[in-house]
């Protein structure tokens, strides 16, 4: 026998009271979505009240069970996370000991090195400054490139002196007047720099190209290759510019000549140091050869 179609509850007073509250929240909701869709259609401004109310009464609410799922989704990643600062802490320590390892055979060569200096007699040479000048004009856009310091001869700047920024190495000083300077900059055709690529010591020779970019070439070896972000300092050679002055930075990867950006830009430089070239030349010697005593009678 089929069931009957229309299932009561029975006698349930529970049953029946949760039917009946069932049907009370329904209607209700049908009702109040009711009145809210007439409000919004006709009367905009309430609706728009009563949704920041409920979005006032509802926010707490959503923001606390978001917390919640945060703090209770966290957990594993925190369980994993212990874990895993376990393991970096044991990776870290291991990578201290061998640096520790290697910071006192750094020592010992360094102490080796200054042993060895004191047994040569080396001195190491340090490039005096001459003064600081304000750069006043720079030839950007031309093929020649120049600077003029504010600072000549009255200040002690002397030609051949190299100039340098906080950056790097700008040029060096070709003209002087009494309170004026000319400087070829490094990025000018004329300007050739001795340096040296900064990760293994290759030898080459920075040339300026007039475009305001460098060309590196290697010095001696052939089919040199060259990586972008290849350093250059000033290797010394020459006397004029001290070493380990930054010069330029390889800008792509080629092969024996390397198109390199200067790391000191005067155009945006206010001031530069001038200083003595590193191996200055010899002035004429003042005292001649001692006369011999006349002999006695």
């Amino acid at each position: 026998m089929a069931p009957p179609n229309n299932r009561r509850p029975g006698f349930s007073r529970r049953a029946q009271y949760g039917l009946f509250i069932s049907y009370m929240i329904a209607g209700g909701g049908v009702l109040v979505g009711a009145v809210l869709l007439l409000l919004s259609m006709f009367n905009p401004p309430a609706y728009a009240a009563v949704r920041g109310a409920f979005s006032e009464l509802v926010t707490p609410i959503a923001s606390g069970l978001d917390w919640t799922r945060r703090g209770i989704s966290s957990v594993p990643g925190g369980i994993s996370g212990y874990f895993g600062v376990r393991g970096e802490n044991e990776r870290l320590r291991a990578e201290v000991t061998a640096n520790r390892v290697l910071v006192e055979q750094a020592r010992s060569t360094t102490l080796e090195n200054r042993r060895l200096r004191q047994l040569l007699k080396v001195r190491d040479r340090a490039a005096d400054p001459v003064v600081a000048a304000r750069l006043v004009y720079s030839t950007a856009s031309s093929t020649r490139r120049f600077a003029t310091l504010n600072a000549g001869s009255w200040q002690g700047v002397r030609p051949g002196q190299p100039v340098r920024g906080p950056n790097g190495l700008i040029g060096r000083i070709v003209e002087v007047s009494p309170n004026t300077a000319r400087v070829l900059l490094i990025q000018d055709p004329e300007s050739i720099v001795p340096v040296r690529r900064l990760r293994d010591g290759l030898p080459a020779i920075a040339a300026g190209r007039g475009d305001g970019l460098i060309e590196i070439r290697s010095a001696g070896a052939a089919q040199v290759l060259f990586e972008p972000g290849d350093a250059f300092v000033t290797s010394g050679t020459g006397g004029v510019f001290p070493p380990n002055i930054a010069v330029a930075r390889v800008r792509r990867r080629s092969r024996d000549i390397a198109e390199a950006a200067p790391l000191a830009s005067p155009d945006s430089l206010d001031f530069a140091l001038v200083q003595q070239p590193f191996f200055p030349e010899a002035g004429p010697t003042t005292g001649g050869a001692r006369a011999p005593e006349a002999a006695p009678r």
